[in-house]
């Protein structure tokens, strides 16, 4: 008599074992697999230094390097070229020098293969939204400041930048794309397209 209530009482806990099982499977909680990684669309509109723009879908948006840097972009390099062109926007509190100083200091950036000052850098102004452009357009030997101070230069050749200052309600605010020279010219109608896009914030 014992044994069968043994029996059955055994009989009991497999069967309450198996019906508890079958529930958590059953539980969306415990069967939903895990997201998957976010797809990004492309950058989205930016606002600052009273300044609106949008970069385009194929430039990747990254945490700005420095504080000074309002944003930042990569541009993927070309196969090929030695790296990715960047496109760096610069915003300093309204000041930063007048736009004839930042194009002279764009321009001696960069030197002929040989050591000399480039001598046919192209400048040239236009408008954008009411947003008047200057920008500047130099190819060459990169001299590219870093290190402490920025004191020191790395020496990059086959490059161009593509550079603009953009007088805006705020104060000046600077967009300087540069990269290996096959990448820059791949991203100039882009760079282009970009810049056409500032305006005023609202």
């Amino acid at each position: 008599m014992m044994y069968r209530y043994l029996r059955f009482e055994l009989a009991a806990v497999v069967l309450l074992t198996a019906m508890l099982t079958g529930c958590a499977g059953d539980n969306p909680a415990e069967t939903e697999s895990a997201p998957g990684p976010a797809v990004s669309a492309g950058p989205a509109p930016a606002s600052a230094a009273g300044l609106r723009f949008e970069a385009p879908a194929t430039w990747i948006s990254e945490a700005p390097s420095s504080s000074m840097r309002l944003a930042q972009y990569r541009l993927p390099g070309l196969e090929g070229d030695p790296e990715d062109a960047e496109l760096a926007v610069f915003y300093f509190g309204g000041q930063g020098g007048s736009v004839q100083a930042n194009v002279d200091r764009w321009i001696g950036q960069f030197s002929n293969p040989d050591g000399s000052p480039v001598t046919d850098p192209q400048v040239s102004e236009r408008d954008a939204n009411g947003i008047p452009l200057t920008i500047v357009d130099v190819r060459g030997t990169y001299h590219q400041s870093q290190g402490p101070m920025m004191a020191q230069t790395t020496a990059k050749e086959n490059y161009r930048m593509l550079a603009a200052v953009a007088e805006g309600p705020a104060g000046p605010t600077f967009f300087k794309l540069t990269g290996p020279q096959p990448t820059v010219d791949h991203f100039e109608e882009s760079f282009n397209s970009f810049l056409d896009t500032l305006r005023p914030a609202q």
